[in-house]
């Protein structure tokens, strides 16, 4: 693999710190940089999971300190997009496949940031209905955090905002141990096709771990959420045409 660019860790540095403090690891941002600079693409849903966990993990330590996380209000969504997202991290796909999957879902979550960010109470759903609905949803984003390297928290978020199941702290939260989980089995998936990463991993990951505590610490603790992600919303949007334009 030829070596990277020298704004690459910083890039991911601020997508890290931007995307930490509501609760997401990043990865669709991760995906739109790694696709623009050429990265191999057998290697790039490996690389955003690895940042994935690594921002996540802090995001799920500094929610749950700051009393933002109810297991009860992400477990539906979480038991069956395990087992799916191992699932889709396995399935070998041709690269034109790869870069519409990656194209459509980056342009869904671009295209996400945009919507208005309600909050609501808690009342939304009743626990029985929140495990219908939670197992199918869930399985769906499993699978495809699996397959194309993104978490799934940046649609679970939006998910249980507007059914008015969390407030948005309480949605940062959910997200960041969603992305956790299926970030963790989507990348067991990967490896299992063959290791595509070198030590061009190493200055990404440590970027990306400065970047998502000092995220993290200002989400949970300091800042609310606002609308500076739809600042790289613009990049995954234009990024997201591109590919699946130059697919088809």
């Amino acid at each position: 693999m030829e070596a990277i660019p020298l704004w690459l860790p910083l890039a991911f540095f601020v997508i890290a710190l931007l995307y930490a403090t509501v609760g997401f690891g990043g990865g669709s941002s991760y995906l739109a940089v790694l696709a623009l600079i050429g990265i191999p693409y057998q290697s790039i849903p490996q690389v955003a999971l690895i940042c994935n966990l690594v921002v996540s993990g802090g995001g799920v330590w500094h929610f749950c300190r700051g009393g933002h996380l109810d297991l009860k209000k992400v477990l539906p969504f979480i038991v069956l997009s395990i087992p799916l997202a191992f699932l889709g991290g396995q399935i070998p796909i041709g690269r034109q496949l790869f870069m519409i999957l990656l194209g459509v879902s980056l342009f869904a979550a671009g295209a996400r940031t945009f919507l208005p960010q309600r909050e609501f109470g808690s009342e939304g759903l009743s626990p029985k209905h929140a495990w219908r609905v939670g197992l199918p949803i869930g399985a769906v984003l499993g699978f495809l955090s699996g397959l194309v390297g993104i978490g799934g928290g940046i649609f679970l978020a939006p998910v249980l905002i507007l059914a008015g199941w969390a407030n948005a702290k309480q949605a940062a939260a959910a997200a960041a141990l969603f992305i956790i989980v299926n970030s963790a089995a989507g990348l067991s998936g990967q490896l299992s096709k063959g290791i595509y990463l070198d030590t061009m991993v190493i200055p990404l990951v440590v970027a990306v771990i400065l970047g998502g505590q000092i995220g993290s610490r200002l989400g949970a603790y300091r800042l609310r959420v606002g609308g500076v992600r739809q600042l790289l919303a613009v990049l995954i949007l234009f990024v997201s045409i591109r590919l699946i334009w130059s697919a088809i």
